[in-house]
């Protein structure tokens, strides 16, 4: 059973930094791209990165996003800087999957407020 789960999230002041951690399990979490998205309150998801070997973002993620993994701990992690009360949403990572199916965690919680 493909399962990821999300952490590391909460309520941070602006201008700090924050790393999400996603733990992957029931798949070979080394041989998938892995990706991290987020959903601001109304608004629509939105990419913020992936890496299958080196991370890439979409042009509007580029400068305070850092994504990482490490394969033998099956983690992925998001890094945010220089947090911005934008930047306040749901987190969520995914594994895409022609195959057998996109999978998503449950998601974790970014709050940035002074």
């Amino acid at each position: 059973q493909v399962q990821l789960v999300e952490s590391g999230g909460g309520l941070v002041q602006p201008g700090g930094s924050l790393r999400l951690s996603c733990v992957g399990s029931g798949f070979d979490f080394s041989s998938y791209t892995m990706k991290w998205y987020r959903q601001a309150p109304g608004k629509e998801r939105e990419l913020v990165g992936s890496i299958v070997s080196v991370a890439r973002y979409p042009d509007s993620m580029k400068g305070r996003f850092t994504i990482s993994r490490d394969n033998a701990k099956n983690t992925v992690y998001l890094q945010i800087d220089s947090v911005k009360p934008e930047d306040t949403g749901m987190y969520y990572c995914m594994r895409p999957s022609y195959l057998s199916g996109d999978a998503w965690g449950q998601g974790t919680q970014v709050t940035v407020s002074s």
